[in-house]
């Protein structure tokens, strides 16, 4: 197989110099590769996953915190696939995979690529637009529009290159979690129940919403966009792709990034589900429902000691900073997405303006049918999980075969263990989330 002329995400396709592979400390080398990680990582904390994370902690208190655990570990067997055929190969998934299909195939698979990238996107408008309604009070609607704007954002954040947005979009990551981190230390949870929680409980197999909560944090922890997003920023470090010894530490110290940040994701959203438990586990509120929770945390006949208007806005402040990064990863993601499989290149602002434009569409259709309500839309933000699992097999698949053959892997190729093993969680993945549709 040819490998593609282009390089993938060219803006920072190897622009950022890393040590000497003899030379150089442990945690220097780290620090040098550490960023990727924190961009994918966010695709793991948006608002998808915090109306599940809550609703599970509101409903079984901490007994889900193991399904959490597990969704992750799961996550970083994938991401880890992704980060090989970036290192390795030099190519992005998108460009990987068209590489293998006649021209019609390709352009549907575009065309399911591009749905899966909206449906991420929504979640981050929708996201953002309730936390400035929750914030400052501005109408859904007006807070939807708005998001338009956050492609100034994006343009600025972009300008400052693939390093600088990597320690802001760390920076944020750690913000949001000492916010939670407090907000969970003033709610006195009992460090034991939590400890039980991340034990395996047979409580899935005995009620029927547990199994479907369980499953909806399955399904939306594993999506798309981040193993695309993956595959390409592996690819930012400049290393030299002709040294054995170079590629195997790019690839070790890459897998070491994608776990740490991604232990950081299991622990915010264990943070969400484990405040959702210790506040709201057993009373009537509809848990799900963002500003339920917002408005839970300003009530002393809800949360005691907990409440205040200070605590509620810090939840807000958090809603929102999620919102506002993804616009960065779902803009990568899709301009990944649009040169690995069209071969076409547009400058990031344009990309972003497109697809929030696109985006807003459904969203202005449904709000002017049922209405521009918190319900709604955090509904809308369920509905979109559907259209990422119906692109999941179409992605998984692909990623494991291609990081199994020989002669685009070499001495990296899978083995027969790793193969058969990612066949099988890619078939248990699509299995859940069909379930997990036709259960909707």
């Amino acid at each position: 197989m040819s490998k593609p002329t282009e390089k993938s995400l060219a803006e920072i396709n190897q622009s950022v110099a890393v040590p000497d592979v003899y030379q150089t400390a442990f945690w220097q080398k780290f620090l040098a590769y550490s960023g990727p990680g924190a961009l994918v990582a966010v695709g793991y904390m948006d608002p998808g996953n915090w109306l599940t994370s809550l609703a599970g902690g509101g409903q079984f208190q901490y007994r889900l915190l193991s399904v959490l655990a597990l969704a992750i570990i799961v996550a970083m067997f994938m991401q880890a696939l992704a980060i090989k055929l970036g290192v390795v190969a030099r190519q992005d998934l998108a460009q990987a995979i068209a590489s293998h299909l006649p021209k019609p195939i390709r352009y549907a698979a575009w065309i399911l690529n591009e749905i899966a990238m909206m449906a991420t996107d929504l979640t981050g408008v929708i996201g953002t637009a309730i936390a400035l309604k929750l914030l400052i009070g501005l109408p859904l609607l007006f807070g939807i529009l708005l998001t338009i704007g956050d492609v100034l954002i994006v343009l600025v954040f972009l300008r400052f290159g693939i390093r600088r947005i990597e320690f802001i979009v760390l920076a944020a990551i750690l913000t949001v979690g000492i916010i939670f981190g407090i907000e969970v230390s003033r709610a006195h949870v009992a460090a034991g129940a939590v400890a039980t929680g991340l034990l395996p409980s047979s409580l899935i197999f005995k009620n029927h919403q547990a199994l479907i909560l369980s499953l909806g944090i399955l399904g939306a922890t594993i999506m798309p966009h981040n193993l695309y997003l993956h595959s390409s920023l592996a690819q930012s470090r400049r290393y030299d792709t002709h040294n054995p010894a170079q590629v195997q530490e790019a690839l070790r110290f890459a897998n070491w990034d994608s776990t740490v940040h991604l232990i950081a994701a299991f622990l915010i959203n264990a943070l969400l589900l484990i405040l959702g438990g210790a506040l709201f586990f057993g009373q009537t509120s509809h848990l799900a429902s963002l500003e339920a929770v917002f408005n839970g945390l300003k009530n002393p006949a809800m949360v005691g000691h907990l409440a205040s208007s200070l605590m509620s806005g810090l939840f807000a402040f958090a809603l929102l900073i999620t919102g506002l990064i993804s616009s960065i990863t779902s803009t990568l993601a899709g301009q990944i997405v649009m040169e690995g499989y069209l071969h076409i290149r547009l400058p990031l602002w344009q990309r972003r303006l497109l697809t929030r434009l696109v985006t807003l569409i459904p969203i202005l259709i449904i709000g002017g049918l049922v209405g521009f309500s918190d319900q709604a839309f955090e509904n809308l933000i369920i509905t979109a999980q559907v259209a990422l699992s119906v692109a999941l097999p179409f992605t998984l698949f692909p990623m494991v075969a291609l990081t199994s053959q020989t002669k685009l892997m070499g001495k990296h190729v899978n083995s027969k263990l790793t193969t058969n093993f990612g066949y099988l969680l890619a078939t248990i993945i699509t299995a859940l989330n069909i379930y997990l549709i036709i259960s909707l």
